[in-house]
């Protein structure tokens, strides 16, 4: 059993259809609508570029977006944290034996004054 149906098309030209169809969205709630544009990627060229341009405007010092936070992020992935703590229990080692040392000449010269 076919059924014969008949369709009616409207066709607008673009004037036609900007005032018979409200393109505004209205009717969906949304008053504005946000563009969010995101940043392209660049490559590594580029970031040392744009880094040397901004070098000098980049704090010294900060938790993030300093000098600090990409020498400890860049330590960090390199593995120089342990190099660090090397430093450090060298510097240690060097001030006891600073302090060893000025010791041992202290008694080299109550040794060397006479008693009197």
């Amino acid at each position: 059993m076919a059924e014969k149906v008949n369709i009616e098309v409207t066709s607008y030209n673009k004037n036609q259809l900007t005032q018979a169809v409200n393109t505004q969205f209205t009717q969906l709630g949304v008053a504005t609508t946000e563009t969010v544009v995101t940043d392209p990627t660049i490559s590594v060229n580029q970031f040392f570029n744009e880094y040397e341009t901004l070098f000098y405007q980049i704090p010294k010092l900060g938790e993030t977006n300093s000098h600090e936070y990409l020498v400890k992020k860049s330590s960090e992935y390199i593995g120089a944290v342990s190099t660090n703590e090397e430093v450090e229990a060298l510097l240690q080692e060097i001030t006891s034996l600073r302090q060893e040392n000025l010791d041992l000449q202290q008694t080299i010269l109550t040794l060397q004054t006479p008693n009197i």
